[in-house]
């Protein structure tokens, strides 16, 4: 007979997928990390596409970065405009093969934007025309095995997506010298 887990049990493995997820970004990828950051400061305007839960992260990611002052758009929304020469498309998926996210990634290299992926697949499609790539040790969507996450359908991508992102946030606030005074005022406040 199998027991179920209690949520702390849970919880206590979905922190220690974590754990490992960000150690191993913390030695195989931190200069891919570091060149995101600089990518992000040095674009003119920063364009946030990912599906489903990813997209969702990704949101989370344009709203720190909007809080810093820097231009950002989500891709989709209908102020979005056209993205142009020089602009960084920040997209996320997993298996680098989301046809939405791949097709979005082409139409910004057509027109001379850069993109930023963050994958669980660096020589998938998304990875290959990506300037910038930060891979992130996390099960695919549909790798069911159990071996690299216990966790449900990207559950560890997704939350690793959320942990880069403010990872990134952080680095670039405090390289900007500001004060958390001085981002508040652009904090939403319609709320």
């Amino acid at each position: 007979m199998t027991t179920t887990p209690s949520a702390a049990d849970a919880l206590g493995l979905i922190f220690a997928e974590n754990s490992h997820v960000v150690n191993a970004l913390r030695s195989a990828s931190a200069s891919s990390l570091d060149e995101a950051a600089t990518a992000l400061a040095a674009a003119p305007r920063i364009f946030v596409l990912g599906a489903g839960r990813s997209g969702l992260a990704l949101k989370m990611t344009a709203m720190r970065l909007m809080h810093l002052g820097l231009d950002v758009h989500v891709v989709g929304e209908v102020t979005s405009p056209a993205i142009a020469s020089g602009d960084l498309l920040l997209v996320a998926s997993g298996s680098g093969t989301t046809g939405a996210i791949v097709r979005a990634a082409e139409t910004a290299q057509s027109v001379g934007a850069n993109i930023l992926a963050l994958t669980t697949a660096p020589e998938s499609p998304l990875g290959r025309l990506a300037a910038v790539t930060v891979v992130i040790p996390a099960a695919a969507k549909q790798d069911h095995a159990g071996q690299v996450s216990a966790q449900y359908s990207g559950g560890l991508f997704e939350q690793a997506l959320l942990l880069v992102g403010d990872a990134l946030f952080h680095t670039l606030w405090q390289a900007s010298g500001a004060t958390a005074e001085q981002l508040w005022p652009r904090h939403a406040n319609l709320e």
